[in-house]
C-alpha cells in the first residue's frame, strides 16, 4: 500500500529471529498464511530445511582466521522448494537490474528476499564481512530515497539509504560476491504433510553431514587453509584446535578465541551452531506428528548444541589465553560423538518415515 509520502510499503508480520535465513523464512511463511498448526517457529522452519551442516576452515588470508558454520548454502532453496513453492534465484552485477527486480516485487505487493553484506548496513554497526547475510525489503520511498527492512536481528522495521543498500547488495565481501542476488518465491496455496516434509529434511541433513564432497558456505582460500565439511568438520576442528598455539602467537589466539564463541554462539546462529534451532524445530515435529523418532532427534541436538555453547563459554572466560585455549580444546573432544550421535538421530527419523537415509 502507499503512505502519504507517496512510499510503497505492505503490511508485513515479522518476529525476530535467531538466524536470518529461518528467520526471513518464517516471517515469508506466516506472510503467505502456511503453517500447520498456526504460523510456524523458526526452529521448525529451519528443521525443514534440512540445512544442517558443518563447515571448519582455517586459513591465513581471513580475519579472524578460522571460520565454522553450521548450516549449508541452500537453505533459501531448499525450504521452501520442500514445501511446494517455486523459487528462481536472481543474479546480475548490474546494480538497475537488481533493483528493479525488487522494486517490481513490492510493487506487485510481495516481500523481497535479497543477500545484503552486513558490514554495508549502517542499522547493524558491524566491520565484519558476510555477503549472504538474508534480508527482506518490503517497501521503498522513492523521493527519501529510503528502503524499508526486516531483519532478523531487528525488531522493528529498518530504512536504509539507497546508496546504502547498493553498496550492501553489490559486496565483493566474504564469502562470495552478493551479486544483487534476490530470491523470487512462488509459494503453493497450501503445505504437504508434516511428517513427510520432516523425514526428507532429516534424510537430507544426515546425508549433508556425512557426504565427504558436499557442498559448503565457505572453502579454504590458499594453500595453506585447511577445510572440511560434515563430520569430517568436527573431527578436524577437533584436532586442529589443539596446534592453535604452535601455530598462532598469543594475541592472535585470543582473538580466534573469541571468533570461535561468535561463530557458536552470535554469528546468527541461533546458539549452538544453528543445533538449538534444530532441536526446537524436531521438539515441534515430534509434538505436531506424534513420531518419537523426532522427539530423538530433538534430544540429540540439544546434547550437540550444548556441547558447542560449552566449547564457546570457555573460550570466551576471563583468563590468559593459553588457559582458555586448554579448556576450550578439550572440551571439543567430546564434539564428535556428539555430532555422529545426532546423525544416527536424523538417519532413524527419516527412515521412520519411509525416506531412505
Amino acid at each position: 500500500m502507499a503512505d502519504r509520502s507517496g512510499a510503497t510499503v505492505m503490511n508485513y508480520p515479522h518476529r525476530r529471529g535467531g538466524h536470518c535465513g529461518s528467520g526471513a523464512m518464517r516471517d515469508l511463511l506466516e506472510w503467505a498464511g502456511l503453517g500447520w498448526d498456526g504460523p510456524p517457529g523458526e526452529g521448525l522452519v529451519f528443521a525443514l530445511s534440512g540445512s544442517l551442516d558443518l563447515s571448519y576452515v582455517r586459513d591465513a588470508t581471513l580475519m579472524p582466521p578460522v571460520y565454522l558454520v553450521g548450516r549449508g548454502s541452500d537453505l533459501e532453496t531448499d525450504l521452501p522448494e520442500r514445501l511446494g513453492a517455486s523459487v528462481s534465484v536472481l543474479a546480475s552485477d548490474d546494480p538497475t537490474e537488481g533493483w528493479n527486480w525488487v522494486r517490481d516485487a513490492v510493487d506487485a505487493g510481495r516481500p523481497a528476499l535479497v543477500w545484503a553484506d552486513i558490514a554495508e548496513l549502517p542499522y547493524l554497526r558491524v566491520r565484519l564481512q558476510m555477503s549472504r547475510h538474508d534480508i527482506v525489503v518490503i517497501g521503498y520511498d522513492d523521493e527519501q530515497e529510503l528502503v524499508h527492512v526486516v531483519d532478523n536481528d531487528r525488531d522493528e522495521v529498518q530504512l536504509v539509504s539507497y546508496a546504502a543498500l547498493a553498496r550492501a547488495r553489490s559486496s565483493q565481501g566474504f564469502p562470495v560476491p552478493t551479486r544483487h542476488t534476490y530470491y523470487d518465491i512462488d509459494w503453493p496455496e497450501r503445505l504437504p504433510e508434516l511428517s513427510s516434509a520432516a523425514a526428507q529434511a532429516f534424510a537430507q541433513a544426515a546425508a549433508s553431514m556425512t557426504s565427504a564432497d558436499g557442498p559448503s558456505i565457505v572453502s579454504g582460500r590458499d594453500s595453506t587453509a585447511v577445510g572440511a565439511t560434515g563430520l569430517a568438520a568436527v573431527d578436524l576442528f577437533a584436532a586442529d584446535i589443539a596446534s592453535w598455539p604452535e601455530v598462532f602467537p598469543d594475541d592472535v589466539l585470543d582473538l580466534i578465541l573469541h571468533g570461535l564463541s561468535a561463530f557458536v554462539e552470535k554469528a546468527g546462529t541461533g546458539g549452538g551452531l544453528f543445533r538449538r534451532l534444530l532441536s526446537s524445530g524436531a521438539a515441534d515435529i515430534a509434538r505436531m506428528t506424534g513420531d518419537t523418532r523426532a522427539g530423538d532427534v530433538a534430544v540429540a541436538a540439544h546434547d550437540c548444541a550444548e556441547g558447542w555453547s560449552l566449547v564457546a563459554s570457555l573460550a570466551r572466560e576471563a583468563g590468559p589465553a593459553r588457559d582458555r585455549w586448554q579448556q576450550a580444546a578439550d572440551a571439543a573432544g567430546e564434539l564428535p560423538r556428539l555430532e555422529r550421535d545426532l546423525v544416527a538421530a536424523l538417519n532413524v527419523a527419516a527412515a521412520d518415515q519411509g525416506t531412505p537415509a
